[in-house]
């Protein structure tokens, strides 16, 4: 980083204020994966997006950042983990109008929650000690390099111009494969395919989708760095798509199985989401719509696969986010606009011309395609390998009987839910003061308080697990 232009005050809020929307997306992920799964796993689910706060918050202060944009390193497969170690040499330095810490903020929000979308797919089975370790070494090996190649000094954005604005491949498209892999490994949830696995809480689900649209407007708009055009046109095609992706969705719903649902409509929102993220400021606000439609309809098909090919992706981490993450980095192929590309996807356009329908020589569709099927490839390699190793050695899935009885009661020894009756009686009993309490009270006369007592009754019911 070395200093080009001056700090821009209005800009650097933004982008503070941006960081700490997507931020706040973990634990609204958490309530949306939270709510999906059944009773007896939502506090090992919430768990699981939270620790990623941690360990992904320490390693990214320790080398996370340098790795991912230190100066290149091995022909742009990776950043100098020593460039910015601890970060050394941030303090004082710029990234275009902002100062360095500002983006090394945002950039981390971006980590967590990249690495807590995996969580997912291994809901109510994986080991929770062996999901803190998968965070680390996956961070380390994955997502650090692949924040690189698509937002650093690598050779997706500096060498094949692709256009990625706020991370379809290194995010999405990269934790859809990590949890396709881990899902695999760990094999299906006892009674997938046979039993039904409905959500417990769609209400939750709703929240937390909501919430996450909420801070997707930090997350796409906010990758602008400035407070300018290319963050509104970013903001409205993050409203534009998910709306779109949404009635799609419910759509495909109606007429496969005869009513819409809740759980539709929040998933439609976060396909939406996932698709328009590395198009949000390349295509134009109706190039938005036709990506939220798509995205919404085809990931409505494309999470029902599982059941086809016997994979258990618990959360549709798969169907929505790979899936989602694969359209909207390649349709930015046929509906990359020039006159909506942000200034910094000029380097693309110059390098690869336009999308395919907008007079494009279907240059650009070839490298969207290349550079997301690569991601794909080595997300889900490197994630197996890893997975597989932990296998091998520390085991990643807890026991069946564990499983039956509640991942939350084997792994935490909590429940998310007090299923205990309690009954209060309306008699009120006077307490007696000492006269010492009088008098510490100020008090002439001893008194009598019946205000605050109350005798309970409670009954302690037997919890089943759902």
């Amino acid at each position: 980083m070395t200093p080009l232009l001056e700090i821009n005050a209005g800009d650097t809020a933004w982008v503070l204020a941006s960081a700490s929307l997507v931020l706040f997306m973990t634990p609204m992920l958490a309530f949306f994966y939270g709510g999906m799964v059944r009773a007896k796993g939502v506090l090992n689910m919430l768990m699981m997006n939270v620790v990623a706060m941690g360990t992904i918050g320490v390693l990214w202060v320790i080398c996370g950042y340098s790795m991912a944009f230190g100066d290149a390193q091995w022909g742009g497969l990776i950043g100098n983990p020593a460039q910015y170690f601890g970060l050394h040499s941030v303090m004082g330095a710029e990234v275009g109008t902002i100062p360095g810490f500002v983006f090394v903020a945002f950039q981390s929000a971006f980590a967590i929650i990249a690495t807590a979308l995996v969580s997912g797919a291994v809901a109510d089975r994986m080991k929770f000690s062996a999901w803190v370790v998968f965070t680390i070494v996956w961070g380390l090996l994955v997502y650090f390099p692949a924040a690189n190649w698509v937002f650093g000094t690598g050779w997706i954005l500096n060498t094949m111009h692709a256009v990625d604005f706020a991370g379809g491949t290194a995010i999405h498209i990269n934790a859809g494969a990590s949890a396709l892999a881990l899902a695999l490994l760990l094999g299906p949830r006892v009674g997938f395919g046979s039993k039904p696995m409905r959500p417990h809480n769609t209400t939750l689900v709703m929240l937390g989708a909501g919430g996450l649209w909420f801070g997707w407007f930090g997350f796409n708009a906010g990758s602008a760095l400035t407070a300018s055009d290319t963050a509104g046109l970013a903001w409205v095609n993050t409203l534009a798509a998910p709306a779109a992706a949404m009635l799609a969705w419910i759509s495909v719903e109606r007429i496969r199985d005869g009513q819409p649902t809740t759980l539709g409509a929040a998933s439609g929102i976060v396909a939406g989401l996932v698709g328009i993220t590395p198009a949000c400021a390349s295509v134009s606000a109706w190039g938005a719509v036709i990506i939220g439609v798509v995205c919404g309809a085809v990931c409505a098909l494309a999470v029902s696969l599982k059941y086809r090919f016997g994979y258990d992706d618990s959360l549709d981490v798969v169907g929505v986010h790979m899936v989602g993450g694969f359209l909207g980095t390649v349709l930015i192929g046929f509906l990359g606009d020039p006159r909506a590309m942000a200034e910094g996807a000029s380097a693309s356009l110059d390098a690869n011309g336009a999308g395919l329908f907008l007079g494009g020589s279907g240059k650009l569709l070839g490298v969207q395609v290349i550079c997301a099927l690569a991601m794909m490839a080595y997300s889900f390699i490197v994630s197996g390998v890893i997975g597989l190793v932990m296998k091998k050695t520390m085991g990643i899935r807890i026991s069946t009987v564990e499983e039956l009885r509640g991942i939350d009661l084997a792994e935490h020894a909590e429940s998310g839910y007090d299923f205990s009756s309690v009954r209060y009686s309306s008699l009120v009993l006077p307490r007696a003061h000492t006269h010492r309490e009088d008098t510490l009270r100020g008090d002439d006369h001893p008194t009598h308080d019946a205000r605050r007592v109350a005798t309970t009754e409670v009954t302690t019911k037997e919890e089943v697990p759902a």
